[in-house]
């Protein structure tokens, strides 16, 4: 089943022809395009400015990261007691934005020594909401303790901060406890937000059977559940592959309580999930109801479709969302590109892959660590491995901050190829980098080791992951 043509009164996708190369602007095979050459070629104002965009949103983060790396360096000097507030709130501010646990611990504890400092429930609240985001339980509770003896007594929010991050981290019966605890203070008494962090959990836990009870205890609280709260069960159910739930109980349940109209994100993790197990008809059928509903999609809904075609292997259908995108002004992302990197990489077909990669730097997208490890991976799979050494080389000469996830696809490269010496080479270039090698990479090298019998240094390096493994167990 294919969604209808687009009428005047909804959005709707045409999925019969795929866009020419040309079409999409495959002759241009730079590197990339600057604001200037493009007005030189010709191109439109909206390419102008989504170019601009590009190059604010860089220089905003490369911003947002020295001053990070700048306050956090003052961190470490008891002599910085009177630093300007405005910047070491929006270092914080950045730190917590990006997830960067360790650097914005750092900066909080300078905070805490400035002569203008004053505790803020606020504060410990987003702090407590990113460490159960990576899951750092022990610190997490190690700073709701210096928030009590500071004389903070905690909110509402700080109480649901703490539920997210004992849920996240795995300790679900001490996020019960918490709610347990809520509920006899009358000013932090949990409410359908609370409830939905908790459901959050459980679905990310895989423990469906405690959302009934949930929702029961919601029901006898009189709090009533949300577009949000039913949201969160949708894409749980979703994630783990569990449809019929998905659909028959909760989004029928959404559906027959009136009060939660469904948006485009139930719609995302409805077709998501369909799209995922390749369930085609379903996805497309869902995409047309859900356009019935009067909700339109957004570029996340086109990166799901893109997605879900290039796994099914509907090259054309993929083409289509791309031109349909361009067709009526929505902007693909670097996400949009590095799914269909990642799709043609899969089946090897090289050319296509490169294609879009040249086509993504032309039309202003920074590539990242993902869109690196896809070409990794597609070269292994390919056998052309001697184009890796030219892209490092590359990149060595952008802004592109690589991780350990880019390297473990390198090293697994080399060593699935048998090529210990340069697999050996990529470690030093990734301890060179301050890129810290994990579990994965000592565990790719000793299956290589293993391969080609070099059973010794096998042994040296599973000495050297049990240390590791050691030091994570210590410092939580």
């Amino acid at each position: 089943m294919e969604p209808s043509c687009l009428d005047s009164r909804h959005l709707r996708l045409s999925f019969s022809a795929a866009p020419t190369l040309e079409a999409m602007g495959g002759g241009d095979r730079k590197r990339g395009l600057s604001v200037n050459s493009a007005k030189k070629r010709g191109c439109s104002k909206d390419t102008l400015l989504s170019l601009s965009d590009q190059k604010r949103s860089l220089s905003k983060i490369l911003r947002e990261e020295a001053a990070i790396l700048n306050v956090e360096r003052k961190s470490g000097s008891g002599k910085h007691r009177n630093l300007w507030p405005k910047a070491v709130l929006e270092a914080l501010d950045d730190a917590i934005s990006n997830n960067q646990w360790e650097s914005a611990l750092k900066i909080f504890g300078l905070l805490r020594r400035q002569r203008w400092y004053e505790p803020k429930s606020q504060t410990y609240a987003r702090l407590l909401t990113m460490l159960g985001k990576v899951r750092q339980i022990e610190h997490a509770r190690s700073l709701f303790q210096i928030m009590l003896s500071e004389g903070l007594k905690p909110t509402l929010d700080v109480y649901t901060s703490l539920v997210g991050a004992y849920g996240y981290g795995g300790f679900l019966d001490r996020a019960l406890s918490i709610i347990d605890e809520m509920k006899t203070i009358s000013d932090c008494k949990p409410d359908a937000y609370t409830y939905t962090i908790l459901i959050n959990c459980c679905c990310k836990l895989r423990q469906f059977d405690q959302i009934p009870e949930l929702l029961a205890d919601m029901s006898y609280l009189g709090i009533e559940c949300t577009t949000v709260t039913y949201n969160a069960i949708i894409d749980g159910y979703g994630k783990q592959e569990c449809l019929e739930e998905m659909e028959n109980k909760s989004l029928s349940s959404m559906l027959e309580a009136g009060s939660c109209l469904p948006d485009v994100v139930t719609m995302n993790s409805i077709i998501d999930a369909y799209g995922n197990n390749e369930r085609i008809i379903e996805m497309e059928k869902w995409y047309d109801e859900f356009q019935h509903m009067g909700i339109d999609p957004d570029v996340t809904t086109f990166n799901i479709l893109v997605k879900s075609y290039g796994k099914a292997a509907m090259y054309e259908k993929m083409d289509s969302v791309m031109k349909f995108m361009k067709e009526r002004f929505f902007s693909p992302s670097t996400i949009t590109f590095n799914l269909i990197i990642e799709c043609f990489g899969r089946v090897k077909n090289i050319e296509k892959m490169e294609y879009y990669f040249r086509l993504m730097k032309v039309q202003g997208f920074k590539p990242n660590s993902i869109t690196y490890c896809s070409l990794v991976n597609a070269y292994s799979r390919a056998g052309f491995l001697e184009k890796v050494p030219a892209m490092i080389r590359q990149i060595d000469n952008s802004d592109v901050v690589l991780d350990t996830a880019f390297f473990n696809c390198v090293i697994n490269a080399y060593g699935q190829a048998g090529d210990i010496n340069i697999m050996e080479e990529m470690l030093l270039l990734m301890k060179e980098k301050k890129c810290n090698p994990d579990s994965i990479t000592f565990s790719t090298m000793i299956q290589a080791y293993r391969r080609m019998g070099m059973d010794e240094a096998a042994r040296e390096l599973e000495i050297m992951l049990n240390d590791h493994k050691t030091k994570i167990l210590k410092t939580g």
